[in-house]
């Protein structure tokens, strides 16, 4: 190491140094550092660029991750290296025309692009062979370092092998651009999910709130202004979603809106707002919204007291009461009388809500008739809290509060979800990015689609429902993970883990030595956005970014087109038919040409760049001139294309404004009777369909299997059984979902405990630092305890993505993965329920943990 530094001190800034002092670092498992986290490497580039920055240039640096932010990232590069980063300052920064500014993640790129740890070479497992050799080492066998033909041919013939002998239908592909080679060879099992949006992406759809699965059925940031009170359901963008998206809530507040967050924890967004905090317990939110509507209807009164907007229901729904139920159903079955408990014998009264979420039956009571009194009111949520196991009708329940209460298609009225890229800022896209021109993926042959709820059990245990009374066979003996982070981001890893340990052959794309790539056989290094020719990235609905290479390949790093072509060969198809013989840079240009962008009036769309004959022929390019609003060098200097927005413009947007005003003109596109379903016999026909179980009409709460009912041996007399707390994962600002998580400075910034209500440390003999071991019926994790009065009692906050690091020994994990502890357990529609998971939370009694930043990075021995 003393070495390393004395050559450190001596070293002339040079791409070809810079990755031999990167790779001497790797070849000692550790990097020198110096006080505050920084090493000798960050040290000799700040020294450079305070002496020849007149070298450098400024290029705009992909921040590629589904975070939901999306922002500008400007990198400062010399000789192909990136020695300092900054964001957006193309234009003074104003409310109606903010700057698009990079998060702490997004600025921390550098450390992840050119980290220790980037995979530099092929590698397969020491002691793997055909067949999988000795299968239980995956996850902490030794590398070997290969090359690229040996790589390839490994992989080829793998895939002949697994297909000879068992058939297409054992090879299993989980994301990536694998899929266009071996649709043309046979096809192979895939997989689906509902990761990010939990019920609402086949309810919101079919029961009318939204219009498609990337509608989010609000108002733009503009008309948030108008809004008097703004109520949020797990909204947390100060952590999830960077960027703007909390700077367009803050506008709402300087311009008179009041806030109410109702949330397990009183978050940063809270915070920010001044909002008033509601404490909820996770996967609750129906019961409270029941007991909401139990007062409104009660206690509404038109001539004195109207809290229900009448006229909406009844124009634009069905299935409220008895009145409004569609031909052919039981009227008895109606919402009204549901929440009556005309029939049940169940009040859903606020006391019986309470009882549930955990809220004063008064403040339910005091809220329901805020929201009907209020003239302008915005409901909004995340889709986190229909992220929850039988979540299937919560979509529906909220819809059916803002249609008691009117709060949808006028200025200031809204309701839906508020996440993603659409926080604050609903709406259709006002710059549209263009397509590449690659020909379309083949079919696939093989017609079996598998749940992540049931992806590793199917594995394990030979078996997966394929909907209603459709139980398949299904022998899987390969899994090829593309790039993605399935094993880590789907419940239920420790059972992922058995099923990659059972299987004859796995391979991973990686950047890095990710959980995917960790319990692999063979790994394939991969470039990141940084070394492609570049690209567009849509942010909020009014930008677009476009990037450009920062550096060449790093190491043996190769795209996944390459990959996957010289992996076609090899099998013996034509790259043309899967690529097409479209260059990466070809495809650039054919994006950018055709990329578009709303004009002047708001009523249609045209080319967003000018082309010139010069251009096409510096590029080396085939293609068109073309006239639009922004030459091709303007764009690529500034990196970011915004539409400038102001009141009163056109491009202001109004959910359901159409609809509202007239239903009958214009009807829902996604209902079977074209309005919102309070009652609809379709969504629940489509949930039977699924084979996991069965829903109502109309939205009924049904508590999560592992919510907070169990955690109680017996629930009526209120005794709390083995597992008596409940977890929830919010996003944490170290990461974008699991990204970043191998960051030095991010984990140094963001240490990753777990979270702690005082009353529950207290009662555990638990303070803050402690190491805590959680134990939930699926697995265990330690964590360094943060007590805090800002979680609700009876609630743990463990944050999603941290990487797994089991000890082999003990299977405990070492990192706090939430996945690692939550169980997969398919209801409904087959929604991933991460944040229904109970556990137990007690001091550990061994080593303690140390920090996460003192942890070392993965980084492979050749």
């Amino acid at each position: 190491m003393a070495n390393l530094i004395d050559k450190a001190k001596e070293y002339q800034l040079s791409r070809r140094k810079f990755l031999g002092v990167t790779a001497a670092a790797a070849g000692t498992a550790t990097v020198a550092t110096l006080p505050g986290g920084l090493t000798k490497v960050d040290q000799i580039l700040a020294e450079e660029a305070t002496s020849k920055a007149e070298e450098g240039k400024w290029v705009t640096a992909a921040c590629w991750h589904n975070c939901g932010g999306r922002c500008l990232n400007k990198a400062y590069v010399m000789d192909g290296v990136v020695i300092r980063q900054k964001t957006d300052d193309t234009h003074p920064d104003s409310p109606d025309f903010p700057q698009q500014r990079a998060c702490v993640r997004g600025r921390a790129q550098r450390k992840q692009v050119f980290a220790a740890d980037r995979l530099k070479y092929p590698m397969k497992r020491k002691h793997w062979e055909p067949g999988g050799g000795n299968k239980e080492l995956r996850g902490h066998d030794e590398w070997v370092r290969i090359s690229w033909d040996e790589a390839l041919d490994i992989l080829a013939s793998e895939i002949k092998r697994i297909k000879e002998q068992y058939g297409n239908r054992s090879i299993l592909v989980t994301g990536g651009e694998a899929n266009r080679a071996l649709n043309l060879y046979g096809g192979f099992v895939d997989h689906w999910n509902t990761i990010s949006w939990g019920s609402w992406l086949l309810t919101g759809p079919t029961v009318g709130l939204q219009d498609g699965f990337d509608d989010h059925s609000t108002n733009d940031r503009l008309d948030l202004r108008n809004s008097q009170l703004v109520v949020m359901w797990g909204v947390n963008p100060a952590w999830s979603s960077g960027g703007s998206p909390s700077y367009n809530f803050l506008q709402a507040k300087k311009a008179g809106a009041r806030f109410i967050c109702i949330d397990p924890a009183y978050t940063d967004t809270a915070e920010l707002l001044e909002a008033e905090w509601i404490p909820i317990r996770p996967g609750t939110d129906h019961a409270m919204l029941l007991g909401m509507a139990y007062t409104l209807i009660k206690e509404d009164d038109p001539a004195l007291n109207p809290l229900i907007d009448w006229d909406f229901l009844n124009r634009c729904t069905i299935g409220f009461d008895q009145d409004h139920m569609p031909e052919g159903a039981d009227q008895k079955d109606n919402f009204k009388d549901y929440v009556l408990g005309t029939y049940d014998g169940i009040p859903k009264t606020p006391e019986w809500a309470s009882e549930i979420c955990g809220i004063d039956p008064a403040r339910i009571r005091s809220l329901a008739v805020e929201v009907g009194a209020t003239n302008r009111v915005a409901l909004l949520t995340g889709w986190s809290c229909a992220r929850i196991q039988n979540g299937d009708s919560l979509p529906q329940m909220f819809m059916t509060l803002g249609a008691m209460t009117g709060h949808m298609g006028q200025p200031g009225r809204m309701t839906g979800v508020s996440s993603h890229y659409a926080t604050g800022n609903g709406g259709y896209r006002l710059v549209k990015r263009g397509g590449g021109g690659l020909p379309p993926i083949a079919p696939n042959p093989v017609d079996d689609s598998i749940n992540d709820g049931e992806l590793w059990s199917a594995i394990l245990d030979g078996k997966y429902t394929a909907g209603k009374d459709d139980i398949r066979d299904i022998n899987i003996q390969m899994i090829y993970h593309g790039y993605n982070a399935i094993l880590q981001t789907t419940e239920g890893m420790a059972k992922g883990i058995e099923a990659h340990r059972k299987v004859e052959f796995v391979v991973s794309h990686a950047q890095f030595l990710t959980t995917n790539a960790k319990y692999s056989d063979l790994v394939l290094p991969v470039t990141t956005e940084w070394e492609r020719e570049g690209g567009l990235l849509h942010g909020n609905r009014e930008a677009v970014f476009f990037y450009t290479k920062v550096t060449e390949p790093l190491y043996e790093s190769k795209p996944d087109w390459v990959i996957v072509s010289e992996l076609g060969k090899r099998l013996g198809i034509d790259p043309d038919k899967m690529y097409g013989g479209i260059s990466e840079k070809q495809q650039l240009f054919n994006k950018l040409a055709t990329t578009t962008v709303i004009n002047e009036a708001g009523t249609d769309y045209e080319p967003l760049i000018t082309i010139t004959p010069q251009d096409i022929q510096e590029w080396g390019v085939e293609g068109k001139p073309q006239k639009g609003r922004i030459t091709l060098k303007e764009f690529q200097e500034a990196g970011v294309y915004q539409v400038p927005r102001k009141p009163g413009d056109h491009y202001g947007y109004i959910a359901q404004e159409a609809f509202r005003k007239d239903p009958e003109a214009n009807p829902l596109s996604t209902t079977a009777t074209g309005k919102m379903e309070i009652y609809s016999k379709n969504l629940a026909d489509i949930v039977e369909g699924y084979g996991w179980g069965t829903i109502k009409p109309i939205p009924t709460y049904t508590p999560a299997i592992e919510g907070y009912q169990a955690t109680f041996s017996d629930w009526e007399n209120k005794v709390k059984g083995e597992y008596p707390l409940q977890v929830y994962n919010p996003h944490y600002l170290r990461r974008s979902h699991s990204i970043f998580d191998n960051v030095t400075w991010l984990r140094e910034a963001w240490p990753n405990p777990v979270f702690l209500s005082a009353k529950d440390a207290k009662e555990r003999g638990i303070k803050s630092g402690d190491t805590v071991l959680i134990t939930s019926p699926h697995g265990k994790t330690l964590r360094i305890a943060t007590v805090t009065e800002r979680l609700m009692p009876g609630i743990v906050g463990l944050p999603h993505g941290a990487w797994v690091n089991v000890d082999e020994k003990t299977g405990i994990d070492h990192a706090g993965a939430d996945n690692y502890i939550v169980g997969a357990c398919p209801t409904g529609q087959g929604v991933n329920g991460y944040n229904s998971c109970i556990a137990q939370v007690e001091k550990w009694t061994g080593k303690p943990l140390e920090e996460d930043v003192k942890r070392p990075q993965r980084i492979i021995f050749e």
